[in-house]
């Protein structure tokens, strides 16, 4: 019996190894969102970041939503696209789930909750808090 413990703690301990080299060589797996965080770097090379904001309006009628592991990003135009870095909690509005925000008038600001919920069952899947906005524009 002690024989097979010690056999499967150094089988185990081999496939640990085997696994820490790997990722030291640079085998490792791309992480969920490096997809969509090289599209989104890929967008905003071609724009100038800006001073962070408080505080977006919210009352543009073409404002799209991309979350993209721990950033939410709002794209206002072609030319015009803010990035907002939560501590995390809202990833789900990459699988479809829809952003809900508690905001007080127009704007969306740093520091407002907002909550991921399921479009189908609707139920909460998700909260952050949202951070400051960073603006992208062209020129």
């Amino acid at each position: 019996m002690g024989t097979i413990l010690i056999s499967f703690a150094l089988a185990a301990a081999a496939g640990a190894a085997a696994m820490s080299t790997a990722n030291a060589a640079g085998d490792r797996k791309p992480g969920p969102y490096a997809r969509e965080q090289m599209q989104i770097e890929k967008e905003l090379s071609r724009l100038k970041p800006q001073a962070a904001v408080d505080c977006i309006d919210t009352r543009f009628r073409n404002v799209s939503l991309r979350a993209v592991g721990n950033k939410l990003v709002y794209r206002e135009s072609r030319n015009r696209i803010f990035v907002s870095e939560t501590a995390g909690g809202c990833e789900n509005v990459a699988r479809g789930d829809a952003l809900v925000t508690r905001q007080f008038g127009p704007r969306l600001c740093r520091g407002d909750i907002a909550t991921t919920v399921d479009r189908a069952a609707r139920f909460e899947t998700g909260s952050c808090a949202i951070g400051p906005f960073t603006p992208y524009t062209a020129g």
